[in-house]
């Protein structure tokens, strides 16, 4: 729904308010947002985005027009998006506020709130000499910055959607056992490197709340798993505690920073993981699709290693996989345990429907969270993305499969394979032993 509340001149800048109601991925919601409009902005050729999370903040629509009139940064047209609230049915009470469920979790909702209810309804605007908003796509046209459960978002949404967000500012990130944000930097050192330019910012004596720990040791240990994954990244820690003031004094010099080289594009950096890189096929490991109609061989509920000595199946219900013995002459199962744990976004049960092992013993299973790879110890040892189109609430359906230096994902309507460094299992043949490690 499209509400124009107003207009008003900040600079040279336009700011226009908006208002989104009855949201279909946060239900009953309301979120207030405002969008500002350089002077610069001409909609045949389009504008970079820029979104700020909780509102304006760090007074960045000034900062913005003066770095686009510097030509330090591109034409950008900012959104300033407030967290959902729930009202009472006559508008007087507030019932719920969204914050929290919003921006601290890590699953995917918000970074599809944006793309598919917010944008959209951005568009819907024109400017006060009747113009249409046109924004240029993709996730190197974009920028996002948030402070603390807006950090934590920030990075979250464009972890989750780089197509949508490459650059990323975070400040004072709640990156805290709040919602799971604390698993998140064991997930950067296990994923495979996105195309993404990030920048993290906190105080020494950021303890916004000892209950949930230390922010900044939090942010440290994001930023240090950040620099072991290869990403294009920079920090800034000062005195300081749980504030916007550091963010604020910073943030020009950070936007520079973020657009620096533009238009090029932002590269996928290069891992230290010692297990996932001799993976990667650094050059040409991008997921490449082919249309059809394929009936994947049937999923079963579990896989037999090569030799047939180690079964393997889910556990439903939990993120556990369970690997069982197998009895030489009466193929029975016998010291089952839960030996296999698997990662998941804000604690979301995966469906696990497919497995493969590879020639070295290694586990590979199909889960929303990415393709996990497990050593025979039973850890996420590396993390593949799935491609950006693929539709996750159906991966019952679909199945992964090794070939020699492929990679292929079934599905009921496109084959996706990728090249690796990787061998398939061969039947009948025991994998050299990994030791306890």
């Amino acid at each position: 729904m499209l509400i124009t509340i107003g207009v008003l001149n900040v600079s040279s800048a336009i700011i226009i308010d908006g208002r989104l109601d009855n949201s279909r991925i946060f239900p009953g919601t309301v979120h207030a947002y405002k969008i500002s409009i350089p002077e610069e902005y001409n909609p045949e050729e389009g504008a970079c985005l820029y979104v700020g999370l909780d509102g304006i903040l760090c007074n960045a629509p000034n900062v913005i027009d003066t770095l686009i009139a510097e030509k330090a940064i591109p034409v950008t047209i900012g959104v300033y998006l407030n967290p959902g609230i729930v009202y009472s049915p006559d508008d007087s009470t507030i019932l719920r506020y969204n914050r929290s469920y919003e921006f601290d979790s890590t699953t995917d909702l918000l970074a599809a709130f944006i793309e598919e209810e917010l944008l959209p309804d951005v568009m819907k605007h024109t400017t006060p000499e009747g113009q249409k908003i046109k924004l240029k796509t993709g996730g190197q046209n974009a920028a996002i910055f948030g402070l603390s459960s807006g950090g934590i978002a920030a990075f979250n949404v464009a972890w989750q959607r780089p197509d949508l967000f490459s650059r990323v500012f975070a400040g004072c990130g709640t990156f805290v056992p709040m919602r799971g944000g604390n698993q998140l930097e064991a997930i950067v050192r296990k994923h495979e490197p996105k195309p993404l330019r990030i920048f993290l910012q906190d105080g020494y004596s950021d303890t916004w709340n000892p209950i949930f720990g230390s922010w900044y040791e939090h942010n440290r240990m994001l930023a240090s798993a950040l620099e072991f994954a290869g990403y294009d990244c920079d920090f800034d820690w000062a005195e300081g505690g749980h504030s916007v003031a550091r963010s604020s004094k910073i943030f020009k010099d950070v936007m520079k920073w973020l657009w620096r080289d533009y238009p090029q594009p932002i590269e996928k950096g290069e891992t230290r993981n010692n297990f996932l890189h001799p993976l990667l096929d650094l050059k040409n490991s991008d997921w490449q699709q082919i249309k059809g109609n394929y009936r994947p061989v049937m999923v079963h509920d579990g896989v037999f290693n090569a030799d047939t000595t180690l079964y393997v199946t889910r556990e439903p219900g939990t993120d556990y996989l369970l690997q069982y013995t197998v009895d030489p002459i009466t193929k029975n199962l016998s010291n089952g345990e839960r030996f296999y744990c698997l990662h998941s976004y804000d604690n979301v049960t995966l469906s696990k429907p497919s497995f493969t092992f590879d020639s070295l013993g290694n586990l590979w299973t199909l889960t929303e969270a990415g393709i996990q790879i497990l050593d025979q110890n039973g850890r996420v040892r590396g993390i593949l993305d799935l491609p950006a189109n693929i539709n996750k609430s159906c991966l019952e359906n679909y199945q992964i499969i090794l070939d020699d230096g492929v990679l292929n994902l079934i599905t009921p309507d496109a084959l996706y394979f990728r090249n690796l460094n990787v061998k398939p299992a061969v039947s009948g043949l025991t994998p050299p032993s990994q030791g306890q490690a």
